[in-house]
């Protein structure tokens, strides 16, 4: 008999992780499956469980939510004390759902299914030293606009789902002086940047393709490099940036590398996996295949 820790958020988002709970667990016990719920209580809640639980005789760690709840569960592993490793399960149920639209899952039953079947796979994290705190990332490590728009959507929630609209809007207008010096490998840029995006994961957010050559075990990060472009070509990049055409733009480099750091004259907030984490300077290095995944 197989055995499995579940953990739920009661509360998050739009509170929908109960009632997923409720329609995947059938399925465990049709597969003699026997599960530990967990229901969550505050933001990090996840990451602590899987950083202290017994996983004695445990056959994985699920749990239901999206990438920041995967986020979590990766950052809690990672930083075990006893470094023991053990699978992570993700049943969907976030809102952007990048790592369940690479794996081509966004239904949870179908996320149990897979669990349950037993397959594993290893994948690589991207592990992130922002100004001697060290952050796991397995979908992304953004610095520039992007964040700066999170950062000013997070000021505007009055305005639903239109704030990111807005606060987009804003910072293509504003489009701020951006100095950095990036290191890849043994070359050094320096220019003012738009924005500099390193991903594991092809989607991002809420369905963009920012990296559509990414592959998550081939020990690379893909990394998207906008220097300073005009109003107009920004307006023009971000809507292809849903469709993965913004690659061929000669507006922006794409690169597969093992590591690199970024530098700014004025240190700024991070995006690590869709949340403000960290500050500048960073820097990135791909860990292969360090974490082993149940889908």
């Amino acid at each position: 008999m197989s055995k499995y820790y579940i953990t739920v958020n009661p509360h998050g988002g739009t509170k929908k992780g109960p009632k997923i709970l409720s329609e995947v667990l059938p399925i465990f016990e049709s597969k003699n499956a026997e599960v530990t719920i967990i229901e969550t209580e505050y933001a990090g809640h996840a990451k602590d469980l899987a950083m202290d639980v017994d996983m004695t005789d445990y056959d994985g760690f699920c749990c239901i939510g999206g990438d920041g709840t995967m986020h979590e569960a990766i950052n809690g592993l990672l930083k075990r004390k006893d470094k023991k490793r053990f699978p992570l399960g993700l049943i969907t149920g976030g809102t952007g759902n990048s790592f369940m639209r690479d794996m081509n899952c966004k239904d949870p039953l179908d996320a149990t299914e897979r669990i349950l079947s037993g397959k594993k796979r290893f994948i690589d994290i991207l592990e992130c030293n922002s100004n001697g705190d060290v952050y796991y990332s397995f979908n992304l490590v953004g610095w520039g606009m992007p964040t700066d728009i999170n950062n000013l959507a997070e000021k505007l929630r009055w305005l639903g789902t239109q704030r990111y609209n807005v606060a987009t809007l804003i910072e293509v207008m504003r489009n701020r002086k951006r100095f950095a010096e990036l290191k890849i490998d043994d070359e050094t840029v320096s220019d003012d940047f738009a924005f500099i995006i390193a991903c594991n994961t092809i989607h991002v957010g809420k369905g963009m393709k920012m990296a559509p050559k990414a592959i998550l075990d081939d020990g690379l990060v893909d990394l998207i490099i906008v220097p300073k472009v005009s109003r107009l070509k920004l307006l023009t990049l971000f809507p292809k940036l849903f469709t993965g055409d913004h690659i061929d733009s000669p507006d922006l480099e794409y690169k597969q590398v093992n590591n690199f750091s970024i530098k700014p004259n004025v240190n700024n907030k991070l995006n690590v996996d869709g949340e403000l984490l960290g500050i500048t300077p960073v820097s990135v290095k791909v860990l292969e295949k360090e974490i082993e995944i149940l889908i």
